[in-house]
């Protein structure tokens, strides 16, 4: 028996579980081990894909399953094992280029690589986050295609994120989806493929349901997982799109706004 009233809390990490400094917070890793100890399981849901998470994951002696790659990867931590992985189409993803770059004209490009050890590629022009996260750098537009890939990350030089990301879904909307999981950060993922069906299948491979699952995310990519969780929590800083979908909303993720929600919700004393 629980004393937390869900089963399963699914954490997005940047701008959730992360602060700005990229670090996680004593009072929220305080307020995760007093759920999990109350009877709830911690799953990492995050659009990193495992060479971008694993990191954090080993920081917070975290052992169990995370999802990443935006549902593509159900990785299990303890373990340093992918148990499922999702490839793009790169033939689908090619043609759904082109198709939105003879709508809205050149692209800047990058992408993560399929794998434990996937790298990020990042084409001309496209403009990366500073930061310790690793990538490389290609010139060869083929280099892009030369092997199996998660995501293809896309740019463009006036459209902003929101504006990038319809254009995406109504000229290639049936080939692939889109979605916006952070500033300047917009991604053409596998047709049907999002946060909550990795979700779905790491919550089954530990016995759990929607029912069971409150959720915390930031962004876009996060409404999917907000649908199907039985209680979505937004942060402070939150897009509107997914403020505008959750069942409440908390503090920043520089204010604890995890840690305020669980706190609510754990028994007193």
């Amino acid at each position: 028996m629980t004393s937390f009233p869900y089963r399963l809390i699914a954490t997005d990490l940047d701008g959730t579980l992360l602060r700005s400094d990229g670090t996680v917070s004593q009072r929220t890793r305080d307020a995760l081990a007093a759920a999990t100890a109350a009877g709830a399981a911690h799953i990492v849901v995050t659009g990193r894909a495992v060479p971008w998470t694993r990191h954090i994951l080993d920081d917070l002696g975290y052992d169990g399953l995370a999802v990443c790659g935006q549902g593509a990867q159900v990785y299990h931590a303890g373990e340093h094992r992918l148990l499922t992985s999702v490839t793009l189409d790169r033939q689908l993803a090619g043609l759904a280029l082109s198709k939105l770059e003879a709508e809205v004209g050149p692209l800047a490009l990058a992408a993560s690589r399929d794998g434990l050890d996937g790298e990020v590629l990042v084409g001309p022009g496209y403009l990366v986050q500073e930061g310790p996260l690793p990538y490389v750098s290609y010139e060869d537009p083929s280099d892009l295609w030369s092997a199996p890939l998660n995501k293809v990350y896309i740019q463009h030089p006036t459209l902003d994120d929101d504006a990038l990301a319809q254009a995406a879904r109504e000229t290639a909307g049936s080939l692939v989806d889109v979605v916006v999981s952070g500033a300047g950060i917009v991604e053409i993922l596998p047709l049907g493929l999002s946060k909550a069906t990795g979700l779905s299948l790491a919550a089954r491979r530990l016995g759990m349901k929607s029912t069971d699952t409150i959720a915390f995310g930031d962004m876009p990519n996060d409404i999917p997982m907000f649908a199907w969780a039985a209680h979505g929590v937004a942060m402070a800083n939150a897009h509107d799109a997914l403020k505008a979908v959750a069942h409440e909303v908390t503090a920043s993720h520089d204010a604890d706004g995890i840690a305020v929600t669980l706190e609510s919700l754990l028994p007193a004393g």
